[in-house]
């Protein structure tokens, strides 16, 4: 679920360290570490070399140019996401609650007012690609029940805003998604930036603050004074790709909680035990069907956490002996082995889509 646009800032965010790590990589081999190039003669290396400086910025001026790509490509890949998620769950919704008038007041307001505003709007070049029938229709099929209505994700997508935390938060809960903020905090890789990476010197509000101060500096021309090494780089970088995973996580479980509502989703089981090297443990597993690359959802929301988890393989006791199985069908509660192509943790609940 979401796995698309989280595969999508994943390769944009590789894109970006590699980039960083080049440029540095060069720099020190331009600025007089010589000995990083490994070749067969003096000759060669220095040839290397003197191409290399034909063009070459001054080391402050490239750095500036270095900060100033990543941090508005990290914010355009950050804002992007949030856009693109907000969007994969607006097409969700009416398979969720399939009559319009059951959706949140609050979401319906923001359709409603979205429709109004886009109306208005609508000769800005931004939405040209909307006629006034893509606009109404969903709304139109809504109220009057005449078909299956669809929420346009345009009239969710009005904010004007840098995608700071409270602009983040309130673009989400009009769409649905409460409470968001405290869900990032509570994450797991979040917290372990927080407290491993930043020492607890900073928060992820500060952190995403930063970013963006960072992004507008450069975008607009400002002088910059106060540039960002390629540490600082790669591990902004990091931050932005675990803010997204957390968000991510945040729409799986509200998907996962209405899916429960409406019988669509099943908890079968818990994780007893978990052991972090082999991704394997052991879990309490109620009657259901569990087989080798099928898939279950890892959730804890105490601990933020609702993620996809591809079974590799499965252990049963048999006569006194583990055997491994293609397949089980679980008749009662039964201790079963589990390995998954993600880590996991004790205590964390699995949960089952109907088929």
């Amino acid at each position: 679920m979401f796995q698309n646009i989280l595969t999508t800032v994943r390769v944009n965010i590789s894109t970006v360290r590699s980039i960083i790590k080049t440029n540095e990589r060069l720099r020190q081999i331009s600025f007089g570490a010589n000995t990083l190039i490994q070749k067969e003669s003096y000759e060669e290396t220095e040839l290397i070399l003197d191409t290399l400086m034909q063009d070459i910025p001054r080391a402050r001026e490239w750095r500036v140019y270095d900060h100033c790509a990543a941090v508005t490509r990290l914010y355009a890949i950050y804002e992007r996401f949030v856009e693109d998620l907000v969007s994969d769950w607006l097409v969700l919704l009416p398979r969720l609650f399939p009559r319009y008038l059951t959706l949140e007041e609050k979401i319906r307001n923001t359709h409603q007012t979205g429709v109004g505003r886009l109306l208005l709007e609508l000769k800005k070049n931004r939405y040209e690609h909307l006629s006034i029938e893509e606009v109404i229709r969903g709304l139109f099929h809504g109220t009057t029940g005449e078909a299956e209505y669809e929420l346009l994700p345009d009239a969710f997508l009005l904010h004007e805003q840098n995608l700071r935390k409270e602009t983040l938060v309130k673009l989400l809960a009009d769409a649905g998604i409460a409470d968001a903020w405290n869900w990032v905090e509570k994450h797991r890789d979040i917290q372990y930036f927080v407290q491993e990476i930043r020492a607890s010197e900073n928060t992820a509000e500060g952190e995403l603050n930063e970013l963006i101060s960072y992004r507008n500096e450069a975008a607009h021309g400002a002088p910059i004074d106060n540039f960002l090494g390629s540490n600082a780089l790669l591990e902004l970088c990091d931050f932005i790709e675990t803010l997204c995973q957390a968000l991510a996580e945040l729409v799986t479980y509200q998907v996962i909680e209405r899916k429960k509502s409406i019988g669509d989703a099943r908890e079968i089981g818990r994780i007893t035990e978990w052991f972090k090297g082999p991704k394997a443990g052991v879990a309490k597993v109620e009657k259901t069907t569990l087989s080798v690359g099928g898939s279950l959802f890892l959730v804890n929301e105490a601990r933020s956490c609702c993620q996809l988890a591809k079974i590799e393989s499965i252990r049963m006791i048999e006569d006194a002996k583990e055997v491994d199985k293609e397949q089980v069908e679980i008749i009662s509660e039964s201790e079963v082995g589990l390995k998954f192509d993600v880590d996991a943790r004790k205590e964390l609940r699995l949960y089952q889509l109907k088929a």
